[in-house]
């Protein structure tokens, strides 16, 4: 475990180091603190970085107790909750019907038509369908944007994933492999197609240096203000937080 203060306050974190990352990660639950870092980092660098996110720290620390704060204490899926969906909360609506299967439909918000076969007690069966929902969209979305830089940039990724990364949003190796972090339906659209133009640009520049952040904004020239999005709120991406409001 590491300290680092920020004014008065001392805030404990765990420290976890991965070869296949290329940034260095914060990232912020209920009662816990991870910081991500490189394995070639010393402890130099490592509290240089915690020096120049203090204050993000700060904030996400107080978003993330201000969130459990505000929310129950067992989940509800119900007429009226509000599910985090591409950066805002959408309503949800759930109803009963005489179908064989749990049907979602999306406009404006989620609508959840449950058969009868299925409980009064049914937040476990609609939290796992919207999961599943979830994560068919954010594929076609990953495939749509990917495709859309291809044709454009010639970016052609070998093969395209979308999965529950343990540490960081994407991945694009030297084999050509894009994966990419099925939380990111969570936030803006903008934010996902930063993280697939930001893996895809590594397709030419494979370090994070001045040439691969000039090659990014050739191809996405307003980057830098979902990059500052994703810096802000990832906290509230995060797994283990997601869980707390009932996704699995």
């Amino acid at each position: 475990m590491g300290v680092v203060r920020i004014g008065q306050t001392k805030v404990s974190y765990a420290l976890r180091r991965s070869a296949t990352v290329s940034e260095r990660r914060i990232t912020v639950t209920p009662g816990r603190v991870e910081v991500l870092a490189l394995t070639s980092d010393d402890d130099d660098e490592i509290d240089a970085f915690l020096r120049r996110k203090r204050r993000w720290l700060f904030n996400a620390l107080r978003e993330v107790d201000l969130y459990a704060a505000r929310r129950p204490l067992v989940p509800r899926f119900a007429t009226g909750s509000k599910i985090p969906y591409r950066g805002r909360m959408a309503r949800l609506t759930v109803r009963r019907h005489d179908g064989a299967h749990i049907e979602i439909s999306y406009h404006r918000g989620f609508v959840v038509d449950v058969p009868s076969w299925v409980g009064a007690d049914h937040d476990a069966a609609v939290a796992t369908e919207i999961s599943v929902w979830l994560k068919q969209r954010v594929r076609r979305d990953v495939r749509e944007i990917a495709s859309a830089y291809a044709a454009k940039f010639n970016l052609q990724p070998r093969s395209i994933r979308v999965a529950d990364m343990k540490g960081g949003w994407g991945s694009c190796g030297p084999a050509g492999n894009l994966t990419v972090n099925w939380l990111l339906v969570f936030a803006p659209r903008s934010v996902l197609e930063y993280v697939v133009a930001h893996e895809l640009a590594h397709l030419r520049h494979r370090s994070h240096g001045r040439a691969f952040w000039s090659f990014l904004r050739s191809i996405m020239p307003s980057y830098e203000k979902p990059k500052a999005w994703l810096d802000v709120h990832q906290a509230s991406l995060d797994a283990e937080f997601l869980r707390t409001v009932g996704f699995r």
